[in-house]
């Protein structure tokens, strides 16, 4: 099946391959309605419309979308689109090309949960503990990965809706949405392009971008141990998840192979440092 997606005042064949045993297909309703592929395209859109300012690198001889092929779809619980794999060929008049492989899942949310011994002098930074996660991650070939509470965002919720769900299913803690600080809102401002305000995770391949947020609260010194060892996630969602509490002052190593977890360590540091937290 072909299809021409309306693209920047032109029409870009997008290619889909027909359904078989060894692979799932799309429609084009279902495709377009996506929200990866809706903000890839847009944010794509936006680059390449750039292009005509003078100023712009790549004004001289600009690139431009000329096709989509989906190669490949997966999809969740009652059928809707979890994953997309797609080639797009991205070329200028000269017939240079852009890498186009690219792995469409749309952004997530990772959490930042700082514990601090209430015996503590307020706005005190001494003795801060962060909440990770420990749990099986198949893509890393890893059954006891180390990483910050994190999860995907879904179809309609806001960043922070999501953070505050995923902190609940994870970790076990109830906490108001208005109660979390979006880390990555703080640090980074809007660029031309359109890009979202969130880390981006694996740009050479993928479109996840991760907003990081925080949540500080006080405890009891006794429950610090308590947090270790506990076990959470959804069961029937195949989550097992195991929690670890380490220092704030040792996240940089303990969650060393997470880049959300480094992320979200350098957005706090460099926050506190400029006065904005």
């Amino acid at each position: 099946m072909t299809f021409n997606l309306a693209f920047a005042n032109t029409h870009v064949p997008v290619h889909v391959p027909p359904e078989s045993i060894h692979t799932a297909t799309v429609s084009e309703t279902e495709l377009l309605n996506f929200p990866a592929f809706k903000i890839w395209s847009q944010t794509l859109q936006r680059s390449l419309e750039l292009q005509a300012r003078g100023s712009h690198e790549f004004h001289g001889d600009p690139y431009a979308l000329r096709n989509i092929t989906v190669q490949c779809v997966d999809r969740f619980g009652g059928g809707r689109i979890g994953f997309v794999k797609l080639k797009a060929e991205i070329s200028n008049n000269a017939g240079e090309k852009l890498p186009g492989s690219i792995f469409l899942r749309g952004g997530s949310v990772a959490m930042l949960v700082i514990l601090q011994p209430d015996d503590v002098p307020h706005n005190s930074e001494d003795d801060k503990h962060v909440l990770l996660t420990v749990q099986p991650r198949a893509p890393a070939g890893s059954l006891t990965m180390v990483e910050l509470p994190a999860g995907m965002i879904d179809d309609a919720g806001t960043f922070g809706g999501a953070a505050a769900k995923e902190i609940e299913e994870e970790i076990g803690l109830k906490i108001p949405k208005s109660e979390l600080l979006d880390l990555t809102a703080l640090a980074l401002n809007d660029t031309d392009e359109g890009l979202q305000r969130g880390t981006y995770t694996s740009c050479g391949g993928c479109d996840e971008f991760v907003p990081i947020f925080a949540h500080q609260r006080r405890v009891k010194r006794s429950e610090l141990n308590e947090w270790s060892g506990k076990l959470t996630g959804l069961r029937d969602h195949g989550e097992k998840i195991t929690l670890k509490c380490v220092r704030l002052d040792a996240l940089w190593r303990e969650g060393g192979r997470d880049a959300k977890a480094l992320s979200a360590w350098a957005l706090y540091q460099g926050l506190r440092t400029a006065g904005k937290i």
